[in-house]
């Protein structure tokens, strides 16, 4: 059986469309100080690292051996895990298991992006294969208006109903200090906001982001009441296929397999009822 595992701290950067004053080393470090300051923890009492980002956006190989400056990792165990635009994710999964296994107490997880110093529309595309999915996945836009398209057609949606999520995300993201748009919208603003491929308006879509977070994962045998603890119930990694083809846009089975599983081992019955707050990618 895994061990208990508890969230102990956790610390992020402001984000910004050009964080120019720092570094990607930088970025990071800011990101790892407020978590162990958020924690009352230090470098020391951190047994290992995980760390993750797309990191073909920022041209940086080896990302886990690059960041140990930033991350405090010196001569520790660190891991690095990359899962595209689920790595955030990924990253935190996997500090679980590293805690959940028995093998460490304490791990610090790590997620960064400083897409300001990449070319992140030329990197996207190198994730579908040259010869047989390059035509139907030509980078994040173009790509994901063939899925929205044929969601819309297959379920009645139309751009108006999408642009209420807009509306929705905004307005939230006002009332967070870190976020890096913090400007509500109406529904009028993002119906008449530019088309960029149809049916993907320019405010339907996220900007790209320089910030960094971090977050400490600790067993159940060294918390000792801590008062910031939040336990981990269970979590769950599904992938379905790479290939772009072979995909139905119209049904994420990945995304339902997982939450079955995690909602079968957390003894949730009904999601809807029992969830308050439910945060998708």
């Amino acid at each position: 059986m895994p061990r208990r595992v508890a969230i102990t701290g956790f610390g992020q950067t402001h984000h910004a469309a050009r964080r120019w004053d720092v570094n990607g080393l930088e970025l990071i470090q800011e990101a790892v100080t407020r978590a162990l300051r958020n924690a009352e923890m230090t470098l020391k009492d951190i047994d290992a690292f995980v760390i993750g980002n797309m990191d073909h956006f920022e041209g940086i190989n080896y990302v886990d051996t690059w960041a140990v400056e930033g991350a405090g990792a010196f001569l520790k165990p660190i891991f690095k895990v990359t899962t595209g635009g689920t790595t955030g994710t990924t990253v935190a999964i996997a500090a679980y298991y590293h805690v959940a296994s028995g093998m460490f107490d304490r791990v610090m997880a790590i997620g960064w992006e400083k897409n300001s110093e990449s070319d992140t529309t030329g990197a996207i595309i190198t994730c579908s294969d040259p010869v047989w999915d390059r035509f139907s996945y030509s980078g994040a836009i173009p790509s994901l208006a063939v899925e929205a398209s044929a969601y819309m057609k297959k379920y009645g949606i139309t751009e108006r109903d999408a642009a209420r999520v807009t509306v929705r995300d905004r307005g939230n993201a006002v009332n967070n200090p870190y976020a890096h748009l913090r400007e509500a919208v109406s529904l009028e603003e993002v119906m008449n906001s530019p088309m960029l491929t149809e049916p993907i308006k320019l405010l339907d879509i996220c900007p790209r982001s320089d910030g960094a977070a971090a977050v400490i994962f600790c067993s159940e045998e060294v918390i000792h009441n801590h008062p910031k603890t939040a336990w981990i119930h269970a979590v769950s990694v599904r992938h379905d296929t790479a290939w772009f083809g072979d995909i139905d846009y119209t049904r994420l089975w990945s995304l339902e397999s997982a939450a079955k599983e995690a909602f079968l081992k957390a003894g949730i019955r009904e999601p809807f009822k029992e969830l308050d707050v439910c945060e998708l990618y």
